[in-house]
This record gives structure tokens, C-alpha cells and sequence, in this order.
């Protein structure tokens, strides 16, 4: 392990080599293409969150828990992406950003609902700015529970998708 030493305080900075967790059981409700197992391109969008999610997504993808290495990378477009990974509730702002950007997706392709706000409203559910949840507006392929969901979640969920 590496140590860090600032002040004389010694403190650990993180998990080195650290083996993979074992795979997750396979949720039979989910239905996933085989086109798209091994390895996905994740494109996020942020639908109207108080950004809770986005620091845990973020984290997911980051060095520690690095989902990258289970076969899912986050692209910049739409056209690139396999997997729709959206935050938050869907506000009144949001509805047609977020269709269009499904529509702009090629199939197959799955949509995943990442966190409370995104699956059933959560905290902001009958708020005046609110169109509803992620599957009040487009159909969705999986969600992850939590607010916000814990980046293992999220990998779990990711790695669901992949089959590795």
C-alpha cells in the first residue's frame, strides 16, 4: 500500500492491485442485447439533479473503483453511445434534451436510471419544475437504487450490462 505523510500525519491513499469483486448475479428482469455484452460506451446525462449522482458516477468511473476495467467508458455523444446513463428528476427543461439525446442513440441500446430522483422522483417528486421520472418520459432498461447510489452500485449495475 502507499502511504502519504503530510504534517507528520500518515494517512492511506487508496487501494492498489486490488482484485476484482465477484461477478454480480444476473438480474433475469433485465434484458441486455448481446450485441452489447463484453463492452459498452456509457454517455451521461444529467437530467435535472442536485449533481449527488454525478460525484458518485464520477467516482465510479475514477481510479478507485475504475469500471472501466469491467468493459464500460463514458463518450462525449450520443451517436457514440451504447448505454444512456441518466441522473436526477426530469424537469420541465429537460424533457426534450432527453428524448432527443435517446433518439440520437443507436439501438440496440439501454437506458439506465442512476439514483432516487431518476427512478421515482425522490425527494423532489411533485416539485413545480418536475415533468416526472426518467420512465415517465423514455422506457428504461435498468435502474440503480440510492441517494445517490454508491459508485459499487453503479459499477454493479454497469457490469450487469457488460457480463464481465
Amino acid at each position: 500500500m502507499r502511504w502519504l505523510s503530510l504534517l507528520g500525519v500518515i494517512r492511506r491513499t487508496g487501494r492498489i492491485a486490488e482484485p476484482a469483486p465477484p461477478r454480480p448475479a444476473p438480474d433475469p428482469s433485465v434484458v441486455v442485447p448481446d450485441a452489447l455484452r463484453g463492452s459498452v460506451q456509457v454517455r451521461h446525462v444529467d437530467a435535472g439533479s442536485c449533481n449527488g449522482c454525478e460525484i458518485e458516477v464520477g467516482a465510479a468511473f475514477g481510479p478507485v473503483y475504475d469500471v472501466e476495467r469491467y468493459g464500460a467508458r463514458l463518450v462525449a455523444s450520443p451517436r457514440h453511445a451504447d448505454v444512456l446513463a441518466v441522473t436526477g428528476v426530469v424537469t420541465h427543461n429537460m424533457v426534450e434534451p432527453l428524448v432527443r439525446t435517446v433518439e440520437a442513440t443507436p439501438e440496440p441500446r439501454l437506458v439506465v436510471a442512476i439514483g432516487d430522483c431518476a427512478r421515482n422522483c425522490g425527494m423532489f417528486a411533485g416539485g413545480y419544475g418536475v415533468a416526472g421520472s426518467v420512465s415517465d418520459i423514455v422506457d428504461v432498461d435498468l435502474e440503480v437504487p440510492g441517494c445517490p447510489p454508491r459508485p459499487e452500485a453503479i459499477v454493479a449495475a454497469l457490469r450487469q450490462v457488460t457480463g464481465r
